[in-house]
This record gives structure tokens, C-alpha cells and sequence, in this order.
């Protein structure tokens, strides 16, 4: 019977895709036993019963692979996006205007262009007693930032956009179960209007505000924060930024960091864990990359139905 099983299978080619099987001699030791035809040495039969055992586990083995994507998301990784240039269209020129024109307003020295690029990230407060020197009063600098505000509403106005690829990527990450945070030096009550306008209001686990922390970027206060709040671990959690500041502030924060070249070459922004045009050309398995889970950290044991075999 076992030649008659051996035969065909040569024939097609193909080896008996029933393996070798170990007899037990009277020492009480296992050998492997082989047997001999006219059309050469092949493996004799094995029991059935290690054969389905070996079958259950490749099965097993694909199934986990298929399934870890959908698995991966839910309580494993946390993304903590910023707002502008990131997830909506930004101009970084409606910015300088707002301290150019407060500084008008205010009668004070306008910021030169090295200052401007000195201050991005930072919050309102900071820039006028740290880098402005415009006033160490704390009711001045809230009245002040306020203003700034206001103006810089009054120049953007109501309208937001998202940029290409963002909410692609916010769905992908929603439909995974993947919890998202967003970060802001902006006034909670701007913050909240923006995302309401595009529609983010229910998106959001964690919505950290400039009211939240103290000092800006390149500190990595804000995001050493919001993973608190989420509940991750810093290193499982990836940060979304557009500028080298960010990813300072991540690095500092033991966070992962990708970044959006939408205000700044990619090339310049060669520090990051990943440099992307879009959002969209990112997948819930290269955030599982970023922040190092690996499938073995989902461990399940396969149950055999001994009465089947």
C-alpha cells in the first residue's frame, strides 16, 4: 500500500507530502526508518494523527497573519496628529503677519525673519517673554497672545481644508480602531472650532490644547501629555508633524515621529523616523513598524480536538 501511495507521487513530480516517520526500537529510541523501492528511497507514511497536528499549525500560522492587521490598531499604538500642516492646509506667512501686526499695534520693535523662524511651535505666551522680550507681565502676555489670536482668525477666516491624503488616512486609522490624539499650541476654543469645520469633532480620543501645558516646541511637554492621557507607553506612540521641531520634541518624548514635508523640503526633514509627501502613503502595518510591535506580542494558544484525531 505504501509503494502504491509513493509511486504516483514520483511521478507527478512531486514529493510524498507525507514527511518521514520514526519507529521505536527496543533500546526505547526513536530512528527514522526509510523504505526501499525500485523507483528509489522514499519516506514511509507517518500517523494521521501528527500530520493533522502539523496541518492545524500551518493553517493557524496563516490565519494569525491575516488576522494581526485587523488586530493591530486597538490598544497597541496611539497617534498623536498636529493640526496644521499636517491634517489641514497651513500658510506659515498668516503667521509672521500676526506678529508683524501686533508688534505695530503694540508699538514694539517688529520680529526680524531669523526670529520668526525662531519661534515656530512655541506658544503665544512664550514668544513675547522668551524670544520678543515684549513683556514679563502674565496679564500682559495673555492679553497680547489673545490679541494675536484674534488676528490671526480675522486674516485665516472660517474656512478649513484638508490637505491631500489626510482624511484618507484618518478613516484607515478609525476603521482599525487605532486611538488618535491631536496636539495644538492654539487657544482650545479655535482648536475645537477647526475640527468641527472639517468634520473631526468625534475623531479625536484626546484634544490637547495650548491651555494644557506650559512651554511649546521644541519642549516635548505636549506630547509627553496627550500619550498620557491616551495611555500609551511613549514608545508606542507616533507623532505627526510638519517641521524639524516637531520631530525634536518627539524624539525627546521617546515617541516615533513622521513627517509631512508640506512647509519644508523633505530632505530637511531627514531626522524623522519617516518623511512622507502625503498622509495617504502611510498604512496602519508601517505604524506597527514605527513603534516596534511585533505579532509575537499577540500570543494564543491552538486547541486540538483529541477525540477529531
Amino acid at each position: 500500500m505504501v509503494q502504491s501511495i509513493a509511486a504516483p507521487s514520483f511521478h507527478l513530480w512531486h514529493q510524498p507530502i507525507y514527511g518521514s516517520c520514526y519507529f521505536k526500537n527496543v533500546l526505547n529510541k526513536y530512528s527514522p526508518s526509510y523504505l526501499s523501492t525500485s523507483i528509489g528511497r522514499w519516506p514511509i507514511i507517518p500517523s494521521v494523527k501528527s500530520r493533522a497536528m502539523e496541518l492545524n499549525k500551518r493553517v493557524y500560522s496563516r490565519c494569525k497573519r491575516a488576522d494581526y492587521v485587523e488586530r493591530i490598531g486597538c490598544g497597541v499604538v496611539g497617534a498623536i496628529f498636529e493640526l496644521e500642516g499636517v491634517l489641514i492646509e497651513y500658510n506659515p506667512n498668516l503667521e509672521n503677519q500676526c506678529w508683524l501686526i501686533l508688534s505695530r499695534e503694540e508699538g514694539k520693535t517688529p520680529p526680524q525673519g531669523f526670529v520668526l523662524r525662531r519661534i515656530e511651535g512655541m506658544k503665544n505666551e512664550q514668544v513675547i517673554s522668551e524670544a520678543l522680550c515684549w513683556s514679563t507681565d502674565p496679564r500682559e502676555t495673555k492679553r497680547m497672545s489673545i490679541r494675536k489670536e484674534e488676528i490671526y482668525r480675522s486674516l485665516h477666516g472660517p474656512v478649513y481644508r484638508f490637505r491631500p491624503g489626510s482624511e484618507e488616512l484618518v478613516n484607515s486609522l478609525a476603521r482599525h480602531n487605532v486611538p488618535m490624539g491631536l496636539v495644538s499650541t492654539r487657544p482650545r476654543k479655535y482648536l475645537e472650532a477647526g475640527i468641527r469645520a472639517i468634520g473631526l469633532d468625534r475623531v479625536f480620543s484626546v484634544v490637547v490644547a495650548g491651555e494644557d501645558f506650559s512651554r511649546g516646541k521644541p519642549d516635548p511637554e505636549m506630547f509627553v501629555y496627550a500619550g498620557r492621557v491616551m495611555g500609551f507607553a511613549p514608545e508606542r506612540c507616533v507623532v505627526f508633524g510638519n517641521s524639524n521641531r516637531t520631530v525634536e520634541a518627539a524624539r525627546d518624548a521617546r515617541m516615533r515621529c513622521v513627517a509631512v514635508a508640506s512647509c519644508q523640503a523633505v530632505y530637511e526633514l531627514g531626522a524623522a523616523d519617516m518623511v512622507v509627501r502625503r498622509l495617504d502613503e502611510i498604512t496602519v502595518v508601517d505604524l506597527k513598524n514605527l513603534a516596534d510591535v511585533e505579532p509575537d506580542e499577540f500570543e494564543f494558544e491552538m486547541e486540538v480536538d483529541e477525540d477529531f484525531l
